[in-house]
């Protein structure tokens, strides 16, 4: 605990881009009450070129944390096991003034676990963020034993993480406790026209969608859909984000003749006004949590086709806030498009629903308040106890569904 009684909390996350869950740390940290809790925000690969590929994101995230006093740790890591890298953060995690340790992400839930318990850290938290669950024993193993058992919680963003974090990685059910993402509400810039800017004509057919251009996003099965939806007059495809996959659909698009129909944007520092250019959002990983990108699509009152992967069935009802498709089905997906683009007044309602939805289920300040309710109630529980070990009893968090107590075993 800091000197002035505040609980001091690091957040440690690899990178302080790439998308939705770098961006989740972040927002965590600072907006973590400054009254109640002295907060730190470690990028243990802030050297990664990434964060040069686009320094506009990494720069507008540490702006914001200056503001809000939140004190920044950058690790310079020249390989995976230069451990020399960690000195400050352990240093830091040794002085006595670190009560919580909060990992995002499967590296940095390991470090968080090993680091914060060799330096006695009293609360170490992990945070899973989805992933695919493909079968990679090594994976399930140290989810397992190291993670799992290391952590005195595991964080799942979905029910349906949650669910795979016990059945298939073996966690014990009373660890894992969901904690639904959640986003601020962002009214669009004054006198900003995304289309005008864009050069998209107002009345054209536009379709959307925000992500890092990794494989597992399968924005690839976004433009074969929209091969199949050529016929309509100006008909545009956006998309919004950065990544090793921008050369492969680059070359995709060329070869479905849509070089011209297809705008890949780049990362944008303003995606809650660019996305406003869009008439219908899309998601079609092959696997998700909680996604932001469709949370700012619910905010901005979009309708938003997914694929019934991952937590996204959790997020939007079928008919409802948008339509879901199988995953990896482009002609389903085109089908789902075409439909609502051919029906304004069902998008217009599907989009109002999303934003009723989203402003009251998923808030960032709710999500906050659910964290810092968890660590003081984990740290009250752990100097009660004043051991070491995980904790062995029955504690109460508050959880999205209900506020019964958790047991952790």
């Amino acid at each position: 605990m800091t000197p002035d009684g505040r609980l001091g909390v690091v957040t440690l996350v690899d990178r302080l881009v790439h998308g939705g869950a770098e961006r989740v740390a972040a927002d965590i940290a600072i907006r973590l009450d400054p009254g109640r809790f002295a907060s730190t925000l470690c990028v243990t690969r802030w050297s990664d070129p990434a964060h040069a590929r686009s320094p506009e994101v990494a720069e507008q995230t540490l702006r914001e944390a200056e503001a809000a006093r939140v004190r920044f740790l950058g690790l310079t890591r020249r390989g995976r096991w230069d451990l020399a890298a960690w000195g400050p953060l352990v240093r830091l995690l040794r002085s006595g003034t670190v009560d919580v340790v909060h990992g995002h992400m499967f590296g940095s839930n390991v470090w968080a676990v090993v680091l914060g318990r060799l330096t006695g850290v009293p609360v170490v938290i992990a945070h899973e963020h989805s992933w695919a669950f493909t079968g990679d024993r090594t994976r399930r193993l140290v989810d397992r034993h190291v993670i799992g058992r290391g952590s005195d919680v595991v964080i799942a963003c979905s029910e349906e993480d949650r669910r795979r974090m016990i059945e298939v990685e073996g966690i014990a059910p009373g660890r894992v406790l969901f904690v639904p993402n959640g986003i601020a509400a962002r009214e669009p810039t004054p006198g900003r026209d995304p289309r005008r800017e864009l050069g998209i004509a107002a009345d054209a057919p536009v379709v959307g969608s925000v992500g890092t251009l990794r494989p597992e996003k399968r924005f690839d099965v976004l433009l074969r859909a929209a091969a199949r939806l050529v016929a309509w007059p100006g008909f545009r495809v956006v998309i919004v984000g950065a990544g090793p996959e921008r050369g492969r659909l680059e070359r995709l698009a060329a070869e479905l003749g849509l070089a011209d129909a297809v705008m890949l944007l780049g990362a944008r520092t303003d995606v809650p006004d660019v996305i406003r250019a869009f008439d219908v959002a899309v998601n079609c990983s092959d696997f998700e949590g909680t996604p932001l990108s469709v949370l700012e699509y619910m905010d901005a009152g979009l309708p938003v086709v997914a694929a019934r992967v991952g937590g996204l069935p959790s997020l939007i009802d079928d008919g409802v806030h948008g339509l879901l498709v199988p995953r990896r089905d482009p002609a389903a997906l085109a089908d789902a498009l075409d439909e609502l683009l051919a029906d304004g007044d069902r998008r217009r309602a599907m989009g109002a629903a999303g934003r009723r939805r989203r402003s009251a289920e998923f808030d960032l300040e709710v999500m906050v308040d659910r964290l810092e309710d968890l660590y003081e109630r984990l740290y009250a529980y752990r100097a009660a106890r004043s051991a070491p070990a995980g904790p062995r009893g029955t504690i109460h968090v508050r959880s999205h569904r209900s506020t019964a107590p958790k047991r952790y075993l």
